[in-house]
């Protein structure tokens, strides 16, 4: 009999379910034995030391936009580019977008694209779909995107002329969406009132960059996130509330689970660490991004809704633009683009934001098994015999400072340039190679596999028949 690949020794595995003291043992890209600590590390072809460190599974993140084309605009990344940056950030799982780029692209060929460029990726990827505007052959291309494995569709109640979709076409897209055991994703900023408020600020000549936050009031994400619910609660869908940034929208949200509603929050690093002060910084462009930085009072709430559950995911939104992209139209935020770099700092700003009021089981769940679990990605999010090898091995005492220069985005600044952050991954292993130690970044090549997601309903089933995720600890004879 021949070697396992990799054995991770004398780790603590922290799942968002428990702990133990364990040896992983990894062989054909998954996890095939947890031993007992205490009994004698089994032979392999590598054995990685993980004493004294935590090990927990590896990141996945539900939101992430790669090679983005915002009117005239495009991210300056690619998925060579953003999956390599997830890597050195701990995460090994990307959920991208197929976003229709104009009204000659369809959903299905959006999605198909993106799946074409997806094959250059170094960790593996799955894909939301979008829809724009509704025709006769929606539910056709929803179908064949659900046969693809693409059981998520985004849509956006704001940016009329371009990724709006109105009322009728999300509620009509939500009934399909119930008949296909598919997850309806929705940015929620009600666009009415942000039209109106902008054309307000410009006609006053308050349109600059340092007059977002008031560009785009709390009152609109609430107001759209309390439509949607009516909406998803009349057709029955179940539904997925991106970058929420005020805690009256995820207590919208808590407020429907209650009745017994499928609704779920997400939030950003940056809506947990960063308030609307930093728009009168001395470069408020950094942080040009939709919605934008709240209050301080309501980033501290947000993070009190964090730490009691109510917040279900922690994912990027990450957007690779640059500075000189940033700073063509500083003057005038209708017309600069809009996103913040962070799949590499998802980890540690996330885990910073969460050292003080939460316990390492709670960061797990909303890094990594939360967002595998809502959007139904098989094989990820749970360090468990017969899961995919994804494993992040960190120090949670161990701090470093960012460098936006550093980092591996593809872009030249990060929102969290100076701070001091804990959580750092030290040796990330991917599919089970290792593709992070302290050599640095092992590039594995273009090896990332699409991967195809379940039926929500029927992956959600699947899993309460098997509650116990943790696996008995086993021990090689």
């Amino acid at each position: 009999m021949t070697n396992p690949d990799l054995v991770i020794a004398h780790g603590t595995v922290v799942n968002s379910f428990g702990r133990q003291a364990a040896h992983i043992v990894v062989d054909g890209g998954r996890i095939t034995q947890l031993i007992d600590a205490a009994e004698p590390v089994p032979p392999a072809s590598r054995i990685v030391d993980a004493s004294g460190k935590l090990v927990i599974p590896g990141g996945v993140d539900g939101h992430c936009h790669v090679a983005q084309v915002t009117g005239r605009f495009r991210t300056l990344d690619d998925y060579r580019t953003t999956s390599t940056a997830a890597l050195w950030g701990g995460t090994t799982t990307i959920i991208d977008f197929g976003i229709p780029r104009d009204a000659q692209e369809s959903p299905l060929d959006a999605v198909l694209n993106k799946k074409r460029l997806a094959t250059e990726s170094r960790c593996d990827v799955a894909l939301h779909g979008s829809v724009v505007s509704w025709d006769e052959t929606v539910p056709w291309q929803l179908e064949q995107l659900a046969a693809e494995g693409v059981r998520s569709v985004k849509m956006y109640t704001t940016n009329r002329g371009s990724t709006m979709a109105d009322g009728d076409t999300i509620l009509k897209v939500m009934r399909e969406m119930v008949r296909l055991d598919g997850l309806t994703y929705i940015h929620a900023e009600h666009d009415p009132i942000i039209a109106d408020c902008t054309e307000q600020h410009a006609s006053d000549g308050r349109i600059g960059i340092e007059h977002l936050h008031s560009m785009r009031p709390e009152l609109a994400e609430e107001i759209s996130v309390k439509e949607t619910l009516a909406m998803a609660e009349y057709t029955g869908a179940p539904v997925y509330f991106v970058h929420q940034s005020t805690p009256g929208a995820v207590d919208l949200v808590t407020e429907a689970r209650e009745r017994g509603q499928e609704a779920y929050s997400e939030t950003c690093p940056h809506y947990l660490t960063l308030d609307d002060t930093v728009y009168g910084s001395k470069f408020p462009e950094w942080y040009a991004c939709c919605p934008p930085m709240r209050s301080a009072e309501t980033v501290a709430a947000l993070k009190e809704r964090l730490a009691a559950g109510a917040i279900h995911t922690v994912s990027s939104d990450h957007s690779c633009y640059d500075l000189s992209q940033k700073r063509e139209r500083t003057d005038d935020v209708r017309f600069m683009p809009h996103g913040l770099p962070g799949v590499e700092t998802r980890m540690p700003v996330t885990f910073t934001a969460m050292a003080s009021s939460s316990t390492v089981e709670d960061f797990v769940e909303v890094f990594s098994a939360g967002p595998a679990r809502i959007n139904a990605v098989p094989g990820k999010g749970t360090i468990a015999v017969g899961f995919d090898a994804d494993l992040v091995i960190f120090d949670p005492a161990e701090e470093r400072e960012v460098d936006g220069g550093a980092l591996h985005m593809g872009t030249d600044f990060s929102p969290f340039e100076g701070k001091t952050l804990s959580g750092w991954p030290a040796v990330v292993v991917s599919a089970g190679r290792v593709v992070i130690d302290d050599a640095g970044f092992h590039d594995p090549g273009a090896v990332g596999r699409f991967v195809a997601r379940k039926g929500f309903t029927a992956h959600r089933d699947a899993l309460s028949d098997n509650d116990d995720l943790s696996v008995p600890v086993t021990v090689s004879a």
